[in-house]
C-alpha cells in the first residue's frame, strides 16, 4: 500500500506546495483521504489517482487549510461516477460546513454521504465498517491538543493470512484449488481419506498487520503513545524549527524536535514530517527540519514530505 502527499504546506499554499491532504492507497485500489485542504481535487488528478475509488475522507480538524477543499472534492467524486457510499468523519461542525456550501448551491450528491462527527474526547473507538468493504482497515480517532478540537487518525489493517505454499499443499494430497482458498480463509479441509489439513500446515506465519498514524496539527499528542507502539509509519507536522518551541506551543503546533521525540516514544519504524510554514515552503528549510527531527529519534528513518511524494508501506 502507499501514502501519497497531496499537500504539505501550513496555512496557505506556496509555489511548490499545496495545503494539507494525504491519500492512503490500498492494495486493492481503494483510496482514503486524510484531510482535504483547498484544491485537493487538483492534486488528486495530478497524482493520477481516481476520485471514484475514494471510500473515506478523514478530517483531523476544521482549520481551513485542512478541510476547505471538501465541497470540491466531494463533487469530483460525484462527477467521476461514484454511487457507492462515502464516509466522512471528523470533529463536530463538519455537517454545518458542508451545508453552508451545498444548500445555497442546491447541490445533491449521487451517493450516500455518511457523516460521522466526533463528540467530545476521541479515545480510539473505530468508525463503523465500510458497507462496501466490511473487512477493510479500521480508522480510529484519538484526540490531540490544538487550538480547536483535533484528532490523530490511527489506521489499522485487519489480520492477514500467511502466504500459502502450494508445494506443501500438493505434498499433503490437496489438488482442488478451492481447498487452497478455504485454507487461506482459516478453514480446515477434510480429505477423502479422512485426514484433516489445517491452515498452519500449508501457510507461512501471518505477517504483522500494518498500522499508520497521521496526526493533525498539535502541540501535544502524547495521549496516543500507549495505543500506537511500534507503528509502521507516523506522519506529524514540523511547522517550526527546534529552537522555536515556545512559539510553536503558543499556536498549538510542533517543532521538528518535538515531532522526533514523539516518534521515538512510539518506537515508530518510520517518521515523515510535513506541514511546513511559508518560510520553509520553497527553500532549504524542510531539510533542516528533517535533520532536527532525526536527531531527536536516533535509529528511526525520517523524511520530509513533498507534494505528490509517495511512500510505500509493506
Amino acid at each position: 500500500m502507499k501514502l501519497t502527499f497531496l499537500g504539505t504546506s501550513a496555512g496557505q499554499p506556496t509555489s511548490r506546495r499545496n495545503v494539507t491532504a494525504q491519500a492512503l492507497l490500498f492494495d486493492d485500489g481503494r483510496m482514503w483521504l486524510i484531510d482535504c485542504g483547498e484544491a485537493t481535487q487538483h492534486r488528486v488528478r495530478e497524482a493520477g489517482l481516481r476520485a471514484i475509488r475514494c471510500d473515506r475522507i478523514l478530517i483531523t480538524h476544521l482549520h481551513g487549510d485542512h478541510c476547505w477543499g471538501l465541497p470540491g472534492m466531494l463533487m469530483a467524486i460525484a462527477i467521476a461516477g461514484r454511487t457507492e457510499p462515502v464516509q466522512l468523519a471528523g470533529p463536530r461542525g463538519l455537517a454545518r460546513l458542508l451545508d453552508g456550501a451545498f444548500a445555497p448551491s442546491a447541490t445533491e450528491l449521487p451517493y450516500d454521504l455518511q457523516v460521522h462527527e466526533l463528540d467530545g474526547e476521541a479515545r480510539g473507538e473505530p468508525l463503523p465498517p465500510l458497507t462496501t468493504s466490511p473487512d477493510s482497515w479500521r480508522a480510529r480517532p484519538f484526540s490531540i491538543r490544538h487550538r480547536v478540537p483535533c484528532v490523530a487518525w490511527l489506521c489499522e489493517e485487519p489480520p492477514r493470512p500467511g502466504r500459502l505454499r502450494p508445494e506443501r499443499a500438493l505434498a499433503l494430497g490437496l489438488s482442488d484449488r478451492r481447498d487452497f482458498g478455504r485454507l487461506q480463509r482459516g478453514e480446515t479441509v477434510i480429505l477423502p481419506d479422512g485426514r484433516v489439513i489445517r491452515p498452519d500446515q500449508v501457510l507461512d506465519p501471518p505477517p504483522a498487520s500494518r498500522r499508520i498514524l497521521v496526526c493533525g496539527d498539535t502541540e501535544d499528542a502524547d495521549a496516543i503513545i500507549p495505543h500506537a507502539q511500534g507503528v509502521d509509519l507516523v506522519v506529524r507536522e514540523a511547522t517550526y524549527p527546534a529552537d522555536q518551541e515556545e512559539k510553536a506551543r503558543q499556536w498549538g503546533h510542533s517543532t521538528s524536535a518535538m515531532t522526533g521525540t514523539f516518534a521515538a516514544a512510539l518506537h515508530a519504524r518510520r517518521l515523515i514530517i510535513t506541514h511546513f510554514g511559508g518560510r520553509h515552503g520553497d527553500g532549504p528549510g524542510p531539510e533542516q527540519l528533517r535533520s532536527e527531527a532525526a536527531a531527536a529519534c536516533p535509529g528511526i528513518p525520517v523524511e520530509a514530505a513533498e507534494d505528490l511524494g509517495t511512500f510505500t508501506i509493506t
